[in-house]
């Protein structure tokens, strides 16, 4: 192992490169272990194409409706005129990608919550401030006098009134000139300098500052796995998963992944000159897997049971030529590559999906490179040079990463992540439990596109024979000779003494009606095959309950139910995955300085953003209210129920919302503030600003006009009545 290798021990893959020998019958044999090596990669792709076949027959069929293209053996009559293709598939896939990009991406949070666990191991789940008289004041501050404050005794108590803002000397309580970020930094240093420690568990007094550990650990890994998926470009890879989704059935996500992103960077010297200093960081990422380029174990149901996947790639010479630039890549072996020429063969599906049916070769020039991930005989790693531990045995399975190519292996590594898993989410759209893959829109209503299609085609044949007369004409009451052109002023010479009517013109029945009615009779099959009624995706038409907003909302919540169950499945097979995932990537990657570790628990939050926010909000709203009442009150976490209520008002609440040591200051400076109305100058009557009555404030104050009743306008109350035995009582 070179000292280069072993640098890389710790990077995204090991690669061990092989000791040299000089003998050419040890060459020899090395070479004969790498094709053994990449024979076997090469005969398990085949295996699981192979397996492929009916789905890829179901695919192609669901392509063709979606494009609205008859397939190249469907034959037509030759009576048949019309080869209309109505494209009701389309709507279809395309209402449903719109409702699963609207939950996924609609509420403006990617659906992927990270949260501390109810027993969190190895971090506290609370901590509040030592007893001991040292803590912060959380009742109405008491001024002293300065000689007062020496005689104190023992340490004085902090207080956000005591530290000021800037420029007050420090000698003034809180007011609403100073800001909360900058309040909140000095109380903390106040109490770093002050040696006051959090104990663990939860403070026994509510006024006493209580902390979540646990809880701000998980924060801090919710907002930075949000921040690289959108900083990788990570939403548009899954906007193209989220359609072929829907349209095949199955979407694929690989990652997350090592990539090493360039940051742009000016710099500025002493000088004062301006230079260009990128930076290049190692961020995850994760990217869109066409389902025409995935192979996944035959035998396997789920990601979960695959022992290994291949994944194809199309490459130019370019592209292979990069990849002498990533890590741990064998460059003699993509040179011999190169030098052997291309080798990729068009796949039958290939030239169906192209649009123009090209029949040139345009994979020529291409290479077809094999990424495997998967478990492999330990024996057989060892011998292409993956260094692997003393303990494990020959017999032994062993997770790699293998890039075949020509025969060669261009890269052999041990999977890299900890712990090991496959790098690939696939995800259902409908779950077919004895399948792999999944079942999408356009094969659910494949009978009745073909149907529709068929009847189309039938009215509108139908119109065209209807539409136009055929005559009937009698040769033998005619002069011969004549032509039987058709037109305005046409003169038609008979046979002298021949009886009756020589042309007759023929009017055949309008059945177009009947047709568009069983068109529309399965139309409305295919709302029920799909699940997705036309009225949600803007049919024309006023029908029966939607003519109100009442009966139209009745529709659209029950229309709602069958893709709850597709959320459910991107929730369980791609969003909770990929959370996870990121996890385990920043724990053994991330260099960052952000404190990320604990006892986290990775939750899919799809199914949530399905509920209208309109709803949720009255009924957060009307809970709110309900819990004003003084019995309730005790029993209801307030700050949950308003985090809510902004959350479903599409308002961040880590923004707008003070956190419990932001609550409590802010509690303090509105405490302060009412302290110091109350010990200032008398204010008003009720429902009056000081120096309304008389004008301008500080000028003397005018006794009001009590007008002829001495009631001043009001009317005149009988008051308080003595009774019997009091000393008013006159009776």
């Amino acid at each position: 192992m070179t000292e280069e290798n072993e640098s890389y021990e710790n990077a995204d893959y090991l690669y061990f490169e092989p000791e040299e020998t000089a003998g050419g019958l040890e060459m020899d044999l090395e070479e004969d272990v790498r094709n053994r090596f990449v024979g076997l990669v090469e005969d398990r792709y085949a295996s699981a194409e192979q397996a492929r076949d009916f789905d890829e027959t179901r695919w192609l069929k669901a392509y063709h409706n979606f494009r609205g293209i008859y397939n190249k053996n469907v034959r037509f009559r030759e009576s048949e005129k019309s080869k209309v293709f109505v494209k009701v598939t389309k709507t279809k896939v395309l209402a449903a990608f719109g409702q699963l990009v609207d939950v996924i991406f609609g509420t403006g949070q990617f659906p992927i919550g990270v949260r501390e666990t109810q027993l969190p191991e190895g971090i506290a789940k609370y901590t509040h401030l030592e007893a001991g008289g040292t803590g912060i004041e959380t009742s109405a501050p008491s001024y002293k006098e300065p000689a007062e404050e020496k005689e104190a005794e023992g340490p004085k108590p902090i207080s956000p009134y005591d530290v000021g803002y800037a420029g007050d000397g420090r000698d003034e309580p809180l007011k609403a000139g100073a800001t909360l970020t900058a309040t909140k930094d000095v109380l903390s240093v106040a109490i770093e300098e002050a040696g006051i420690q959090f104990a663990e568990g939860a403070s026994p007094d509510p006024q006493v500052l209580e902390r979540s550990p646990a809880k701000e650990m998980a924060r801090n890994m919710q907002t930075l796995i949000h921040d690289q998926i959108e900083e990788s470009g990570g939403s548009s890879e899954l906007r193209n998963a989220l359609l072929e989704a829907a349209l095949f059935g199955t979407g694929i996500v690989k990652g997350p992944f090592n990539y090493n992103k360039t940051l742009s960077r000016w710099t500025v010297d002493e000088d004062g000159e301006r230079s260009y200093d990128p930076l290049e960081v190692r961020v995850p990422r994760i990217e869109f897997v066409s389902i025409w380029d995935f192979f996944p174990d035959p035998s396997a149901t789920s990601i979960e049971d695959c022992e290994y996947i291949v994944h194809r790639h199309k490459m130019n010479k370019s592209q292979l030529r990069a990849l002498t630039k990533m890590p741990f890549f064998n460059k003699d072996a993509i040179r011999g590559c190169l030098q052997m020429g291309p080798n990729y063969n068009e796949k039958d599906y290939e030239h169906e999906l192209k649009d123009d049916q090209r029949t040139e070769d345009y994979g020529a020039a291409q290479f077809e490179v094999l990424e495997y991930w998967g478990i492999m005989d330990a024996e057989y790693a060892r011998e292409v040079g993956m260094a692997l531990p003393d303990e494990v045995d020959d017999l032994d399975e062993v997770q790699v990463n293998a890039w075949v190519s020509n025969g060669k292996l261009l890269r052999g590594v041990v999977n890299p992540f900890t712990p090991y898993r496959l790098p690939y989410n696939a995800f259902p759209y409908e779950r077919n439990p004895y399948s792999f893959f999944g079942i999408g829109v356009a094969e659910n209503m494949d009978d009745s596109q073909q149907i529709m299609n068929g009847h189309a085609r039938m009215a509108i044949d139908n119109l065209a024979l209807a539409g136009s007369l055929v005559f009937d004409v009698d040769e033998s009451a005619l002069v011969g000779g004549q032509s039987m052109d058709i037109y305005p002023g046409k003169v038609f010479r008979r046979q002298a003494g021949m009886p009756g009517q020589a042309i007759h013109g023929v009017k055949f029945p309008n059945t177009s009606q009947e047709n568009m009615m069983m068109f529309d009779k399965f139309r409305q099959l295919a709302d029920e095959q799909t699940g997705i009624p036309s009225y949600s995706h803007g049919q024309t038409g006023v029908q029966s309950m939607t003519r109100t907003a009442s009966g139209m909302s009745m529709l659209l919540g029950a229309a709602s139910l069958n893709i709850k169950t597709v959320i459910k499945n991107i929730d369980d097979f791609l969003l909770k995955p990929l959370g996870e995932a990121y996890y385990q990537w920043n724990m053994q990657f991330f260099e960052g300085e952000l404190d990320i570790q604990g006892d986290l628990e990775v939750r899919a939050m799809g199914t949530n953003s399905l509920m209208q926010k309109e709803v949720r909000s009255q009924r957060l709203t009307m809970f709110l209210q309900t819990a004003q009442n003084p019995a309730i009150a005790p029993f209801v976490k307030i700050s949950k129920i308003v985090s809510e209520l902004a959350y479903s008002l599409d308002l961040d609440p880590d923004e707008i919302l003070n956190d419990p040591e932001e609550a409590a200051i802010m509690a303090q400076i509105i405490g302060a503030q009412n302290v110091g109305q109350g010990n200032g100058e008398p204010t008003g009557a009720a429902g009056q600003q000081p120096g309304a009555m008389g004008g301008l404030e500080g000028a003397p104050q005018q006794p009001p006009e009590l007008g002829a009743t001495g009631t001043g306008g009001g009317n005149i109350g009988t008051g308080t009545v003595p009774q019997a035995g009091e000393s008013e009582f006159t009776g």
